[in-house]
């Protein structure tokens, strides 16, 4: 019996094997014959000048035999650009596009979520999740004023951006084809694109030592992969680009004061800010205080867990004066409604469906709510923490002779006793019958 069993798992070892090298020698043949089928003649790839994106628009234009316009967005990643068009033309590129969208990113992307108070499982405050429906945005006009039959992108087959990307293109230009590389070559790793782009002559510069990968914009930092896929293994403090360690802060607090205007931050402690300026500032500002690191395992939309670790000091101060305002300004009942449709947005944006009806509906729901947040929030910034230690505003709804312990003139306190009679009569009656159900 046990030789039998030995015999069997022997067969079906070597069975599975074999069908893992079957299925690797299909899926190349079907993907070069899928490739071929296309018939592509002009392609817009969405370029960063990196290592993964110089090697695709190089196999893009050999495997396609088509022309690819090479596209980058700044968006405040605060990269170098300079030379990134004779980089993409030294690379195949017949035409780069460099587009500076950074106020628009914060001013008609970031600014909308943090009026919608939209955060992600509790703690992610979605900064690579915003970013990438305006870079597929233009990406697609660009496609349609190039008279291009096609668009790429870099995104893995495991991750969300791939998502992200190609909603945005079926929602705003669903003629065009979609290349996805990495769910279609043979490279499995950055190895095998070092040696591609060695053999193939591609001006790269990159080493087979990468510990973990980075993706920064006006809003965050984020981090993962490499070292930081043991979720025990803790971030090494020199991994931080725009936040100190909370050793390393002041030992004297900072106090700033925040103005908003229907929801969005207008001035920072008096002067007037674009909302891009204002973002900025306030990374540099709550970084030198170590505010807005975070280290969290999310669910990912295709159904991976994944590590992230983020720096978003701006965008943690925003989220954090912003709220603190709306418990002033909004009305009970509509801040609770708000506060179950913030989670809704959030993993509408999370999923990378911006460009969606339920999103627009969402939003005009929102910022109806957000024409009574005007007023100025005081925060103290200290050793990592945010603390609101004041706000005011002409709209307030604050009473402090409601919330007063000392005064009897406008609340009767008795008059509590038969709210509380009223309110609590299910639970009188219910609660009882329900024990005797489950303890029968």
């Amino acid at each position: 019996m046990l030789g039998l069993r030995f015999h069997l798992l022997n067969q079906l070892s070597i069975y599975v094997v074999d069908w893992q090298i079957h299925y690797r020698l299909t899926r190349r043949v079907n993907s070069k014959a899928y490739r071929m089928s296309q018939k592509i003649s002009k392609v817009v790839l969405a370029y960063s000048g990196g290592l993964d994106t110089s090697v695709i628009l190089h196999w893009i234009k050999k495997e396609y035999d088509c022309e690819v316009v090479a596209y980058c967005a700044d968006i405040g990643q605060e990269e170098e650009l300079a030379g990134l068009d004779e980089k993409a033309a030294n690379t195949g590129a017949s035409k780069t596009y460099i587009l500076d969208l950074r106020e628009e990113f914060v001013r008609d992307y970031v600014f909308p979520m943090i009026r919608a108070g939209a955060v992600y499982e509790k703690r992610y405050l979605l900064g690579t999740s915003i970013a990438r429906p305006l870079i597929a945005k233009h990406q697609a006009q660009i496609a349609l004023q190039e008279g291009c039959d096609a668009v790429a992108h870099g995104a893995t087959g495991k991750g969300n951006d791939q998502v992200r990307f190609e909603l945005t293109f079926m929602a705003l230009a669903p003629q065009l084809k979609i290349i996805a590389p990495w769910r279609t070559w043979e490279f499995k790793g950055r190895e095998d694109l070092i040696a591609y782009a060695d053999r193939e002559k591609i001006p790269v510069t990159a080493s087979k030592e990468k510990p973990y990968s980075m993706d920064r914009n006006a809003l965050h930092i984020s981090y993962e992969g490499g070292i930081l896929e043991d979720p025990w293994n803790e971030p090494k403090d020199n991994m931080f680009i725009l936040t100190k360690s909370v050793a390393e802060t002041p030992d004297k607090p900072e106090y700033i004061e925040i103005e908003f205007s229907r929801g969005n931050a207008v001035k920072l402690n008096g002067d007037a800010k674009t909302p891009y300026e204002m973002l900025s500032a306030l990374n540099k500002i709550g970084g030198q205080h170590g505010v807005g690191r975070i280290d969290i395992v999310e669910n990912r939309l295709v159904g991976i867990k994944s590590r992230g670790v983020y720096e978003t000091p701006g965008g943690t101060i925003l989220y954090t004066a912003h709220r603190d305002l709306e418990s002033i300004t909004l009305e009970r009942d509509l801040q609770h409604l708000k506060d179950d449709l913030s989670n809704r947005y959030a993993r509408l944006v999370y999923n990378g469906q911006w460009f969606a009806p339920q999103r627009e509906a969402l939003q005009a729901f929102i910022d109806q709510t957000q024409k009574a947040v005007n007023g100025v929030v005081r925060l103290k910034l200290h050793k990592g923490n945010i603390t609101v230690v004041g706000r005011k505003s002409d709209n307030s709804l604050y009473s402090a002779n409601l919330a007063s312990f000392e005064k009897e003139e406008v609340y009767n306190q008795f008059d509590a006793e038969g709210f509380i009679r009223l309110y609590g009569l299910p639970v009188r009656e219910s609660y009882r019958a329900y024990l005797n159900q489950i303890l029968d």
